[in-house]
């Protein structure tokens, strides 16, 4: 970009901003590279690269090419501007292929020839041929002229493939074009569909010459000329100036000498050129991008593609069995001894599951995924149904290339999603390993109630046997012998505490199910985000990137 930018430099002191257009081109074509289609983005690619390499050359001068057809006299043309015989014509003219350039002003030029591929047998400057003919000066002619890069191309209907390729080649390197057009052909379909009609963004780089005007009687010369004005005018030329010529007699040489001239003065044509250049492969590049503004991601259509990964990754599966899991820890914990070793013998849900995950809460049980019940079909239709949802949602406007590159962003790492979500359910601390620290209070409190009624139980056998129940040697409390009262009171006291732990028991087995489906749909979203979000988020900013590249392109 350096030696774009230094090119860019010497047009920038002409008020031209040509060097920032080709940059935010460069930049579309690279963000619509794979995602538009691919001859339209390496059409505008070499455009890019052709106005890039044309920045870094000689600035001061200007490629005027000369095209026609066979016996369109073209090669006479060239000979009367330069006012020297280097082209032959007629059945002189040779098979070669190479186009042949005179040069007015050789200094800079040759960097400039050796681009347009001109070998150096085919070259003439200008100057040099007037030192040998002893003219140092030159006519004031020669002084106008100065700065031109003329070029006399093959004919463009030639039999010959590498006459019309060479013509192909030069037609998108020269900075101003002059057509030759013969009087018995000028409609001729072979100049106007291939060439003027696919040019008509270029009017402003391009003149039309009829020549052989000579051969027509004046009367007809007024018509012919209105015809070939109407032609270009259907061709999308209304722009493009008309001249008319005999090169055999060197009529309308002056004038066509003079067009040239001066738009070679006003240093205009090889950005006009260049402008032009950009302006439609840039308009081509925005047929096919489209001008529709995309939809942001809507968090509600995010949250229902949240949702539906969360139910086909088991979140609900999981979360119920981490309450149904904190709810037999606790109760086993703080229910009554006598009866809750009952609750031992049922299997732990979470253990069914993979999930019990320690004393640590980090480290699964020996195994390296879960055991969660894989998504059923319902499950991933509603899946790849959100997944559409939400990218037909975002590209809702845009062309169908570009609707299609979100589409297909969208599902690329769909199949990836269900091992991801796995794993990071698996590695997610639930915060379920260990019991709340009051059911650990409470369970010594119930061992100590056990310990009581025992202690009372025994106590009462042993007065029982002694005959010594009720005597009043037995402490009481209340009326109530001490043994009796330890038995019953362990027992109702422990059934009683058992009963009231129930209620704190449900809560906190609600409260860390909560917690944790909340880390699981966190871990539900940041899968999502990577692998669906993500993707379809660089589509949107290639699309906003080629956007705005195409913007500042097409920029009057």
């Amino acid at each position: 970009m350096t030696s774009l930018l230094e090119g860019a430099r010497r047009l920038v002191a002409r008020g031209s901003d040509l060097g920032g257009r080709i940059e935010a081109l460069q930049s579309a074509v690279g963000a619509a590279r794979g995602r538009l289609d691919d001859a339209v983005v390496d059409e505008a690619e070499e455009v890019v690269e052709r106005a890039a390499a044309r920045l870094r050359l000689s600035a001061d001068h200007t490629v005027v090419a000369i095209a026609g057809a066979t016996g369109s006299g073209k090669s006479s043309t060239f000979n009367a501007l330069t006012g020297l015989e280097l082209s032959a014509v007629g059945v002189r003219r040779p098979t070669t292929s190479w186009a042949t350039a005179c040069v007015w002003g050789s200094e800079g030029a040759q960097e400039l020839l050796e681009w347009l591929g001109i070998p150096p047998r085919h070259q003439i400057t200008r100057d040099s041929m007037l030192d040998s003919a002893g003219l140092i000066a030159g006519p004031r002619e020669d002084r106008e002229m100065e700065g031109v890069v003329l070029l006399d191309l093959p004919d463009h209907d030639s039999t010959e493939v590498a006459h019309h390729l060479e013509v192909d080649r030069i037609v998108k390197l020269a900075d101003l074009l002059v057509w030759i057009l013969d009087p018995q052909k000028y409609a001729d379909a072979a100049v106007h569909d291939r060439y003027l009609a696919p040019l008509a963004s270029h009017a402003g780089v391009m003149l039309v010459v009829l020549n052989h005007i000579d051969t027509v009687p004046e009367e007809r010369r007024g018509a012919m000329l209105a015809d070939v004005r109407r032609l270009l005018d259907q061709d999308g030329l209304a722009e493009v100036p008309v001249l008319a010529l005999s090169a055999r007699h060197g009529q309308g040489i002056a004038e066509l000498r003079s067009e040239i001239a001066h738009r070679v003065a006003d240093k205009r044509a090889t950005r006009q050129r260049i402008e032009a250049d950009l302006r439609a492969v840039a308009g081509r590049l925005n047929e096919e991008c489209g001008s529709g503004k995309p939809r942001t991601l809507a968090s509600g259509r995010v949250g229902a593609l949240e949702e539906a990964l969360a139910d086909s990754a088991g979140v609900p599966t999981v979360v119920s069995a981490i309450e149904r899991s904190t709810r037999m820890r606790a109760r086993q914990a703080t229910g009554w001894p006598v009866v809750s070793w009952i609750s031992r013998l049922k299997p732990d849900p979470l253990r069914r599951l993979h999930l019990d995950l320690g004393a640590a809460g980090k480290h699964l049980t020996g195994r390296a995924r879960t055991s969660i019940p894989e998504a059923s079909p319902v499950q991933r239709a509603k899946v790849d149904t959100e997944v559409r949802a939400l990218a037909d949602d975002v590209s809702a406007g845009m062309t169908p290339p570009w609707a299609e590159a979100v589409r297909r962003a969208s599902t690329s790492q769909l199949g990836d999603v269900s091992d991801r979500l796995d794993a990071e359910i698996a590695g997610t601390d639930l915060g379920v390993a260990r019991i709340p620290a009051w059911a650990n209070v409470v369970r010594v409190l119930q061992w100590v109630l056990i310990v009581a009624a025992l202690v009372g139980a025994a106590w009462t056998v042993a007065l029982a046997v002694s005959g010594s129940l009720g005597d009043d040697s037995v402490p009481a409390l209340g009326g109530i012998d001490l043994p009796i009262l330890l038995l019953l009171g362990g027992v109702v006291v422990g059934i009683l505490l058992a009963l009231l732990c129930r209620l704190l028991v449900d809560l906190t087995a609600r409260n860390r199910a909560a917690a944790a489906d909340r880390k699981l749909r966190d871990a539900v979203h940041r899968v999502s985000a990577e692998l669906v979000v993500a993707p379809i988020e660089a589509e949107l900013e290639a699309f906003a990137t080629v956007r705005t590249g195409l913007d500042a392109a097409l920029a009057s």
